[in-house]
């Protein structure tokens, strides 16, 4: 009988054969968990033995396709508590969760310049798709070790005369700004960013906590300035869950990483690790974890420690890299001695320390210069600013003691009467605009004025005035001055004597257009 098909019964034997000898497919085991209860942004999942600690996990809601992301905190004897990186509310009991075997991690790359990210690194700006991408970078990992750094020695200017001058700044530092609400915290973070334009200092600033139209300030601040053009903004409101709080900080130090380990410099704000602390309370309390001093648990030290660790500035070998750090602290009616207040200070360089009373009064940034330090110092100066703001802080703490005297008495000896005078120029002449950061060589010739006693005869009311007129005047007429200490970074004889007759030739100058607008003010023999 013939074979309609065409082919033998020989053939298709051997076809069969060879596709069952060749057949080699991989058997895959998928661990899979499901979701025992799910309260407050904390799910507690059954089932999977052998996850790690700070995994991945992929939960996927009954009613969706689309998993959302958890982290897994807690690892106890028969169960896992993660936090939920998302809208819990979608999740439900009996919802499978599988592991992805990967410890938290977001994209890094020098796409993110320029952009508006959340605490997993996704867009939140509205500009599409972040490109390119260079790594993913774990976001909690080692700091690291001390053969790998150097010591800090290259200034970080923040343009500010008050912090540039007594409380430097290094690349690498950890620095604190410290102070109650509203005492212009942010303010000195962002001068900072803004006066990092064109030094090669990327950027990135970490909110946590903050309202969104407060971000949305602060982003609309860093346009108008130019400073988003190298800085990175990492957002994890106040609407947003507590653990998106809780990671943005190491997420923010991540992206920074990204670029410091190829070599490049960085400067990271973190505003404020005050509410970071208080979202990792929420979660350990959730997670049943044991409360200790103001409800806070056992390892919120480490919380910040490890954080604030990762600030470094690379030796040579691994590619002179820095990344410096500023946190930000709010404490409450100025409790410096509180418990987050007290770590933080303990883990960082310093702390810049703002007072509400000084804020209030119209001396602003509201430095306190008594309990303000550097532990960095000079070695974050450059020689010229080292060597005119070596007194600077002993003679404005003598004048805080003193003015403090002279509200007690009328009758001070002429001396006593001259150094109040002094120190009344100088916290003046300290005093800055927001917004308005200076350069290193400017900031320099005023504070040499201020301090070798050249505007003793200036008033009071006329030195904000003065300066204007004075920057303006050397930038003009005396550029050799404002080079030689921008090129070479020292106060030589040469420059110095230069720098004095310059001051007195704007002194007369400014004296004649005091007079000619008020002869009584500038002539005071006019009025007897």
């Amino acid at each position: 009988m013939a074979n309609d098909s065409g082919l033998r019964a020989s053939e298709i034997k051997g076809v069969l054969l060879s596709e069952i000898e060749n057949y080699g497919e991989a058997l895959q085991a998928e661990e899979v968990g499901e979701v025992l209860e799910v309260k407050d942004g904390i799910a507690r999942i059954y089932g999977l033995t052998k996850a790690m600690a700070s995994e991945m996990l992929e939960i996927i809601p009954s009613d969706s396709d689309e998993p959302v992301t958890a982290l897994a905190l807690n690892l106890e004897e028969d169960n896992i508590g993660a936090v939920i990186m998302g809208d819990w509310t979608a999740l439900h009991e009996g919802d499978q969760v599988r592991r992805t075997g990967r410890v938290l991690d977001i994209p890094a790359g020098p796409g993110y310049i320029g952009r508006v990210v959340d605490a997993l690194g996704e867009a939140i700006d509205g500009k599409g798709v972040i490109e390119p991408i260079e790594e993913n970078r774990q976001i909690d990992v080692v700091a690291p070790g001390i053969v790998m750094r150097q010591p800090v020695h290259e200034p970080l200017q923040t343009g500010l005369k008050a912090v540039d001058s007594m409380i430097p700044i290094g690349r690498g530092q950890r620095e604190l700004i410290i102070g109650d609400r509203g005492s212009g915290k942010t303010a000195i973070a962002l001068d900072a960013i803004i006066n990092q334009k064109g030094t090669g200092v990327i950027c990135v600033y970490c909110a946590i906590g903050q309202r969104a139209g407060k971000v949305a300030s602060v982003v609309q601040t860093l346009k108008e300035h130019g400073a988003m053009d190298y800085t990175v903004v990492v957002a994890a409101n106040a609407s947003d869950p507590a653990p998106m709080q809780y990671i943005a900080p190491y997420s923010a130090s991540a992206i920074a990483e990204h670029f410091m380990w190829k070599g490049q410099h960085t400067l990271v704000v973190f505003d404020d690790l005050s509410k970071q602390a208080t979202a990792y309370r929420q979660l350990s309390l959730i997670l049943r974890r044991p409360p200790g001093r103001e409800a806070f648990p056992g390892d919120v030290f480490y919380l910040h420690s490890r954080l604030l660790e990762r600030a470094a500035k690379l030796s040579n070998a691994h590619g002179g890299g820095s990344m410096t750090a500023l946190p930000i602290i709010e404490t409450q009616d100025g409790d410096v001695s509180a418990y987050i207040p007290t770590n933080v200070i303990s883990i960082t360089d310093g702390q810049i320390y703002l007072e509400p009373d000084l804020f209030n009064s119209g001396v602003r940034p509201a430095v306190n210069v008594g309990i303000s330090v550097s532990r960095v110092g000079g070695d974050a100066q450059i020689k010229a600013m080292k060597k005119v703001a070596g007194r600077l802080r002993l003679d404005l703490a003598q004048y805080r003691e003193l003015e403090a005297f002279a509200q007690f008495g009328s009758d001070l000896d002429a001396a006593t009467q001259a150094q109040l005078a002094r120190g009344e120029r100088t916290v003046e002449v300290l005093k800055q605009g927001q917004y308005q950061p200076m350069p290193a060589e400017n900031q320099v010739c005023v504070i040499f004025a201020a301090t070798e006693g050249h505007l003793d005869e200036v008033e009071v009311a006329h030195l904000r005035r003065w300066e204007r007129g004075f920057h303006d005047f050397l930038g003009t007429q005396h550029e050799g001055v404002l080079s030689g200490i921008r090129d070479g970074g020292v106060l030589t004889d040469e420059i110095t004597a230069d720098l004095v007759a310059a001051i007195a030739e704007y002194n007369k100058i400014f004296a004649t257009e005091v007079e000619a607008e008020d002869p009584a003010e500038a002539s005071p023999e006019a009025t007897t």
